[in-house]
């Protein structure tokens, strides 16, 4: 009797392993890439385990790839192993679109939900390659606190450049940096914007920046380190980000984006707030941007990727990843929700969305991001007050 009991359980204990099995077998497995701090991963993760619970029929691989994205996407592409859902930005989409790389959404879209922004930035000949999540954009960041003590006027609407130089000048008198300094092309973009100039023409198939505009906006730019001294070299930071400056109270005005609004709730110990990017010659034009989710075209699970992207952009999701201050939802309904125009800290958030109607989409091609390379060297020794903008061969492949 007891061997029969035994065999029973064994003979149990065999069938419902291999049921097991057989349904992890017919689970329909999505690998799923995206870039993104640790911060962030811990606030998409809760989003894919309540999918998987809400499929149980999809299981979600996460390639969680924290540096040199593309680079290791390209390999991917190259060996055959694409994700099938691709989190991507509007500088990668003509390269990926014109190798056939992606599925066409357009169909899938229901642009009335969106900014038209993000949209077309996510479009190349007319087809929408990826779902909008968020949009990019850049605003100043402003310690009321030293404002306050300085007896100095909070920035207004429409503040000018020159008024923006003129308040760093006074930080400057008093030992403090007026405003940030960093070399990457998307910081000092906005000061060409402004002033009717840029990198590319607006189809992206002719470069701009040797316009006489655009040269006196990138001398500009490198005066206020090098002329007004009002913005710190890398010199002069001993290594400190210009965020660590800011949260340290050396750094009064800060250009730059979303993305830090986390961080300075939680770690600054003064007042702040954000005001949009001072009018140049055209107004206040900053360069637009925008991350959204794309289907491999060789996805073998096109359908199910179309059920996670939808539920991973839906209202609920946004308004969760909204909450954390970590995105600008591209949603319409999101970003003029309570949820994104709250009374958390910046008070003034709705500036991101006015700089959404007054910023230009960046204009990109599929070789955008080895031209911003190389620019970003060229104009070392501008930034290092070795030369000016018109001395250098900016427009030259060499």
């Amino acid at each position: 009797m007891q061997k029969f009991l035994i065999l029973f359980c064994v003979l149990i204990l065999t069938i419902f392993f291999c049921c097991f099995s057989k349904q992890e077998e017919q689970k329909v497995i999505l690998k799923f890439s995206s870039w993104g701090s640790q911060s962030e991963i811990e606030l998409i993760e809760p989003l894919l385990k309540k999918f998987e619970h809400n499929n149980p029929n999809i299981k979600i691989e996460f390639l969680h790839i924290p540096q040199n994205y593309f680079q290791k996407l390209h390999l991917l592409f190259a060996s055959n192993l694409a994700p099938d859902i691709i989190f991507i930005n509007n500088h990668y989409i003509p390269k990926y679109a014109e190798k056939n790389l992606l599925e066409d959404l357009t169909s899938y879209i229901d642009k009335q939900d969106y900014f038209s922004k993000p949209i077309e930035c996510l479009t190349y000949n007319g087809r929408i390659y990826a779902v909008p999540r968020d949009v990019s954009n850049l605003v100043i960041y402003y310690n009321k606190t030293l404002f306050d003590k300085y007896n100095i006027p909070y920035p207004k609407q429409n503040w000018t450049l020159e008024e923006y130089i003129n308040i760093g000048k006074i930080f400057a008198k008093n030992g403090i940096w007026g405003t940030s300094f960093e070399t990457d092309a998307i910081f000092w973009l906005p000061y060409l914007t402004s002033n009717g100039a840029g990198i590319l023409s607006d189809d992206g198939k002719q470069l701009i920046i040797n316009s006489e505009k655009a040269l006196n906006s990138l001398d500009l730019y490198a005066d206020l380190a090098n002329k007004y001294h009002i913005a710190p070299q890398k010199s002069d930071s001993a290594s400190l980000t210009m965020a660590q400056l800011f949260l340290q109270q050396k750094l009064a005005m800060h250009l730059s984006g979303r993305w830090l609004v986390p961080k300075y709730r939680k770690e600054a110990i003064f007042d702040w707030d954000i005001a949009q990017f001072p009018q140049g010659v055209n107004g206040s034009v900053v360069n637009i941007d925008a991350s959204g989710y794309a289907i491999s075209k060789t996805s073998k699970h096109k359908t199910e990727a179309l059920k996670f992207i939808e539920f991973i952009t839906s209202k609920d999701s946004l308004e969760y990843l909204t909450q954390s201050g970590l995105i600008i939802p591209a949603r319409v309904d999101v970003a003029n929700s309570n949820i994104f125009l709250d009374n958390k800290k910046p008070l003034n958030a709705k500036a991101f969305i006015d700089t959404i109607e007054t910023g230009k989409i960046t204009p990109v091609n599929t070789e955008y991001q080895l031209l911003i390379d190389n620019l970003n060297k060229k104009l070392e020794p501008l930034f290092l007050n070795k030369n000016k903008a018109r001395e250098l061969k900016l427009s030259s492949k060499e």
